[in-house]
């Protein structure tokens, strides 16, 4: 199975539309409430690295590096970073102290390429830049300016920015520096809310990646399983209409996981879509649920059940 590549915006880069995401094999039960052996996650990654996808999305922050660490690994047992195919990570604060200072973001990212075994990094985010404030995040000395040095220096090709509040990611987009951007659980079948933030990243030219199609994994494994929403319990309203959507599509014979990642693989704005995969076969998986033949009527039924504005998880 082979998928067509798109531009991320003006990087140069030629991604799949699906990009596996590296948080899960890295191990954070905290968050996924399950934990993956070291060896299932290299496996993991090896699998990703060899399968139909060319694009994969890490952070040094997720499990304290150990995701790097474990693709790190994968790409030494496959011989190096496969012909065209795309590594990306992100810089992040220390979780200890909070620090998110210049000097922060360099060890960050030199510790990226340590890990990874890289000697330079083709995708670097700027990953949760919420933790401080804009005007912090811009100043002499602070993040993007060692990220901009680094940029220069050649360590690092590209910038982008992964967070969470939209008006604060379109400030970033807007200085002209990012040329990527990574929105996460705000663009699904549910919540709308990133919807003017993707338009204007378009309009700036700027690549954009969405993560979270399954709103941390309601959308995939169902209301049944699954009580939350992106990681916090949801509202009785939110759980009513994915419920709804849960029937129309068993109606039609189409899984929610595939209705899920397709709402987000069929908007023309959208470059790529991440998707958290923690077992190799999973890898075959999500392509099937790429793929997977959804009739035009079943988009019908499932927009008018999107949240409402007012409803909106953020």
């Amino acid at each position: 199975m082979t998928f067509a590549r798109r531009e991320l915006g003006r990087t140069g880069l030629t991604v799949t539309p699906v990009c596996v995401g590296g948080g899960p094999l890295g191990s954070m039960p905290d968050l996924f409430g399950y934990h993956v052996s070291d060896e299932r996650g290299v496996e993991t990654a090896v699998a990703a690295l060899t399968g139909p996808f060319n694009f994969l999305d890490t952070s040094a922050g997720y499990s304290d590096g150990e995701s790097e660490r474990r693709i790190g690994e994968a790409l030494r047992q496959v011989g190096g970073v496969p012909e065209g195919f795309v590594v990306a990570t992100k810089v992040d604060r220390d979780f200890g102290s909070g620090d998110f200072s210049g000097a922060q973001v360099r060890r960050s990212a030199e510790g990226s390429m340590t890990r990874l075994g890289l000697d330079r990094l083709p995708l670097v985010y700027l990953h949760d830049p919420e933790h401080i404030s804009f005007e912090e995040g811009m100043a002499p000395g602070g993040p993007v300016e060692a990220l901009v040095d680094m940029h220069r220096q050649g360590m690092i090709q590209h910038l982008g920015v992964a967070g969470g509040p939209v008006d604060l990611m379109a400030r970033y987009l807007r200085t002209g520096i990012f040329e990527a951007l990574i929105t996460h659980n705000r663009w699904t079948l549910v919540d709308r809310s990133a919807g003017e933030l993707i338009d204007e990243a378009v309009s700036l030219g700027v690549g954009v990646v969405n993560g979270a199609p399954f709103g941390g994994g309601v959308l995939a494994k169902g209301t049944a399983v699954v009580g939350k929403y992106a990681y916090r319990t949801a509202t009785d309203e939110i759980m009513r209409r994915i419920r709804a959507m849960e029937e129309a599509c068993a109606a039609h014979g189409v899984p929610l996981a595939a209705a899920a990642l397709q709402f987000s693989l069929r908007d023309p704005r959208i470059v790529s879509t991440i998707v958290g995969i923690s077992r190799p076969e999973r890898v075959a998986a999500t392509a099937k649920m790429a793929t997977w033949p959804i009739p035009d009527e079943l988009w019908g039924e499932l927009d008018p059940l999107a949240a409402p504005r007012d409803q909106w998880i953020y």
